[in-house]
């Protein structure tokens, strides 16, 4: 049976490049702070980008010993992210331990490579010792499901477990796949978001092979420039954002003021070219999320776009965002920040678009010096407080995905 009823975000979590929680990325990101670096290995000596923003606290180092060593880097920020919103939302230990009846709790986690860094090792491994020392724990280190597996495991969730995986808009579809379930009454409360941890030299090369990535390796902080002339590809990142969904009903009767209300997504597929975004396939996302959400394109004050600082991609979202919305709305690219998370850029930004709305602020982009003259939209440079009545995050990823999520206050 399908309910109307609002859904409301009541936690948040999320380890990321400007720190190992909610509260230092937020704060990070209203700074201005970039947590892109040097890549010092030796490994990275003779590669072409030499760059990435890898997590500010190593989720190992959270975890318990013993757990961590038997998880993937991407399962291990995928835990820290969800235990944070959680307990964020209330709720302390398993479900049924919470209170809660587990076959009505589900988790949705997204990611655009899962453990290849697992993977890659136990390759090594094999060649270099034979296959009779790959570890018994790499399938579940290396499959995609992997984290959403773990995180369901964690909280004892029974109404299902499930893993979007489309690239780099598999957080945001995540997200989108929470406010389904809901709405569908197959869930109470369900656990969202994504991870990606595959600072990698092998993917590297690759995306370094494919002219997606910045070349500014003397630079890191400046690398990531959304908009910006002399933008010439993203930062990879790594992290996990995890977001807490249930009814506002459900929020009231526990007590629980939300941060926001989760009130449309919108997912298409472009069908035109496996790295080429189509506009109108963006275009066709944002008005799917608009008129789910009830609210106008008006409404809409504040974007949270998927931005990459691609020197394609980020001008045909503008476009997008200016016709569809206005060319006074206020934008933000926050990967000038954190760089390109993948499967988890959708969910760690979701979290900085909820918490926008919730309080009354949008993160400036940085590395702006000097915009593309088809920039048509208000980008602040510095963090600015403004009414944030209803706001959208877009999500894009490689094979014409295109997921928008639309967030309002509660």
């Amino acid at each position: 049976m399908a309910t109307h009823e609002d859904v409301v975000v009541t936690g948040l979590g999320a380890t990321t490049p400007l720190g190992g929680d909610v509260a230092t990325f937020w704060s990070g990101l209203l700074e201005g702070r970039s947590g892109a670096v040097a890549l010092t290995d030796d490994w990275a000596t003779d590669l072409t980008v030499r760059i990435a923003a890898p997590m500010a606290v190593d989720p190992a180092e959270v975890l318990p010993r013993k757990q961590a060593r038997r998880l993937d880097r991407s399962e291990q920020a995928a835990l820290v992210a969800a235990h944070e919103a959680w307990a964020d939302a209330g709720f302390e230990g398993t479900a049924s331990e919470a209170g809660l009846e587990p076959t009505r709790v589900a988790v949705v986690m997204g990611t655009g490579i899962g453990g290849v860094t697992s993977l890659l090792a136990q390759y090594d491994t094999m060649l270099e010792k034979g296959p009779g020392r790959v570890s018994p724990l790499l399938i579940p280190m290396n499959m995609p499901n992997g984290p959403a597996a773990y995180v369901g495991l964690d909280i004892g969730a029974q109404a299902g477990v499930h893993t979007c995986v489309s690239a780099c808009a598999s957080g945001s579809e995540a997200v989108a796949y929470g406010l389904d379930l809901l709405q569908l009454d197959r869930a109470d409360v369900v656990l969202v978001g994504g991870t990606e941890a595959c600072i990698h030299p092998l993917n590297i090369a690759g995306f370094a092979q494919m002219r997606a990535m910045s070349t500014r390796n003397d630079e890191p902080q400046a690398a990531s420039r959304p908009w910006d002339k002399g933008r010439d590809g993203f930062v990879l990142g790594e992290g996990a954002g995890a977001l807490v969904l249930e009814r506002a009903s459900s929020a009231a009767a526990r007590g629980r003021t939300p941060y926001a209300v989760l009130a449309g997504a919108g997912i298409t597929s472009d069908a035109y070219d496996i790295v080429q975004p189509d506009k109108s396939g963006q275009v066709r996302a944002l008005e799917l999320a608009i008129r789910r959400s009830g609210l106008g394109f008006d409404d809409i004050v504040h974007v949270n776009a998927h931005a990459t600082s691609t020197p394609v991609g980020d001008m045909g979202e503008a476009g997008a965002v200016a016709d569809l919305f206005g060319e006074d709305t206020v934008v933000t690219g926050t990967k000038s920040m954190t760089g390109h998370l993948l499967g988890a850029a959708g969910a760690i930004e979701s979290v900085a678009t909820v918490l926008s709305v919730f309080h009354d602020v949008v993160p400036p982009t940085i590395n702006l010096d000097d915009p593309d003259d088809e920039l048509k939209l208000d980008v602040p440079r510095e963090a600015r407080e403004m009414r944030v009545t209803a706001a959208v995050n877009d999500s894009f990823g490689f094979g014409g995905h295109n997921a928008s999520l639309v967030f309002r206050k509660a």
